[in-house]
């Protein structure tokens, strides 16, 4: 390793954390964080990568037109668990390698997924408005002990919400494009399609990757599947829902709640959907707990050296 690699951190958070900022010291000498907490993109991203060998990306787009810019770049560590803002073939054409370790942050959101489910299926938000306008009434909702929880995309972080739901006595459905099998027959998963999950689920949760096969996955036609009183939880990517859709069925009690920390566009444009009494905002908050925060950053710092170069897509 050599101190004298100059590393730019483009993570908002990674930069206000003290201790994250302490640990990439002392490693590299010359590090350029991004303190004023600008959103970097595309002109201003290249501009603040510029003359730098090393990078720290979270949320930022690495697409062709970037990566050409910025000769001096040799290697990208990223914070964080998605690599769909990442183009995989043009780090490879440019020679950038890139260093990534998996599923650091799925305590933080399995532990999110599980508020969420319990939160809307005791009518929390609801009350919660309820109260605060003046109204107190009681709202009967049901336990999430015993109801059945479809997992959409059985990765590191639906194996860990598999594990976690474990002491509630749900009968748990996944479907994932990879054979899980061992892990489903260990665990007592039932592994069907997504039409039988969106059918039979009380909850439902994404944890996919946004790419050209899950874009826009839960369309209008796929969500008119699910049962009236299902719940839809997002903690994944914004884009593989119709949300105008989505809007819609909620609006008409096609289904009874669902809830979003992850948006097509962050932040949400539609306050229409956002207001709803049905509905569950959150900004983007699934992998920012404290611990996890850390967890990515030591992970990413580790990524720079070296370890861990991913080669092709996951």
């Amino acid at each position: 390793m050599n101190r004298n690699m100059r590393v730019a951190v483009c993570s908002r958070s990674f930069s206000k954390n003290k201790i994250l900022r302490s640990e990439l010291l002392k490693k590299y000498k010359h590090v350029t964080f991004n303190d004023k907490g600008v959103k970097l993109e595309e002109g201003i991203l290249i501009k603040f990568l510029s003359g730098h060998d090393k990078a720290i990306v979270a949320l930022e787009r690495l697409d062709d037109f970037v990566l050409s810019q910025l000769p001096d770049l040799k290697v990208v560590g990223k914070y964080g668990v998605g690599l769909d803002m990442i183009d995989m073939d043009a780090m490879k054409r440019y020679g950038k390698k890139l260093g990534w370790i998996g599923g650091v942050n799925r305590r933080s959101v399995s532990e999110l997924v599980i508020s969420f489910a319990i939160s809307l299926l005791r009518h929390v938000p609801a009350a919660h408005r309820e109260v605060l306008s003046g109204t107190w009434r009681q709202h009967v909702g049901s336990s999430l002990s015993g109801k059945t929880v479809g997992i959409i995309g059985c990765g590191f972080i639906g194996k860990d919400l598999v594990k976690m739901l474990k002491p509630f006595g749900c009968t748990i459905l996944a479907n994932d494009i990879i054979d899980q099998t061992d892990f489903y027959k260990k665990h007592q998963v039932l592994g069907v399609t997504l039409e039988e999950i969106l059918m039979k689920s009380d909850v439902i949760t994404l944890h996919l990757p946004l790419d050209n096969s899950t874009r826009n996955l839960l369309t209008a036609e796929r969500m008119s599947l699910m049962k009236h009183n299902a719940i839809l939880i997002n903690t994944a990517r914004g884009g593989l829902v119709d949300e105008r859709a989505l809007k819609e069925m909620l609006k008409n009690g096609k289904i009874a709640a669902a809830a979003f920390d992850v948006f097509e566009i962050e932040p949400p444009e539609d306050f229409e959907l956002i207001k709803l009494d049905n509905f569950l905002v959150t900004p983007h908050i699934g992998g920012s707990s404290k611990e996890a925060i850390l967890a990515m950053g030591m992970a990413a710092i580790e990524s720079l050296d070296g370890n861990y170069i991913v080669n092709k897509i996951q």
